[in-house]
C-alpha cells in the first residue's frame, strides 16, 4: 500500500498553482543615486526609453496580478549607459522584492514601483 501510494506521489502530474496577469504599457520607477542621495520617481512608458543621469531606461512589459493593479508589479526592463550603450541590466523586476533581481550597480538603483494604466 506505501509502495502504491509512493508511485502516485511520485509519478502523477503536479498542477501548479500559477497567478494570471494583466499587462500594461506603463510603469512608475524610482531612480536613486547613492552619492549624491539624489531620489526622482517617474513614469516609464513602453519602448519610450527615459534618461536619467548616466543611464537609459527602457520598459518592454509591465505585468500585475488580474484587476489588482496596486497589489504588486512585475517589470521586463533593460539599462544602459547613454554614452555607450552598454548594457547594465536586462530582466524582470519585482515591486514587492526589489532586490530579488536589481540593477547591480555601486552607484545607481533603479527599481519599479507598479504598474500605471495609461
Amino acid at each position: 500500500m506505501i509502495r502504491l501510494l509512493a508511485f502516485f506521489l511520485i509519478f502523477l502530474p503536479v498542477q501548479g498553482i500559477s497567478q494570471r496577469a494583466s499587462e500594461t504599457s506603463t510603469a512608475e520607477m524610482r531612480w536613486l543615486d547613492r552619492t549624491t542621495g539624489e531620489l526622482q520617481t517617474f513614469i516609464l512608458s513602453v519602448e519610450e526609453p527615459v534618461t536619467i543621469g548616466p543611464i537609459d531606461i527602457h520598459l518592454h512589459s509591465c505585468r500585475y496580478p488580474l484587476e489588482k493593479i496596486g497589489l504588486d508589479a512585475f517589470a521586463l526592463l533593460s539599462v544602459y549607459w547613454a554614452k555607450d550603450k552598454a548594457q547594465l541590466f536586462n530582466g524582470w523586476m519585482v515591486a514587492s522584492s526589489p532586490a530579488l533581481n536589481a540593477l547591480e550597480h555601486p552607484r545607481y538603483d533603479v527599481w519599479v514601483l507598479r504598474c500605471k494604466i495609461p
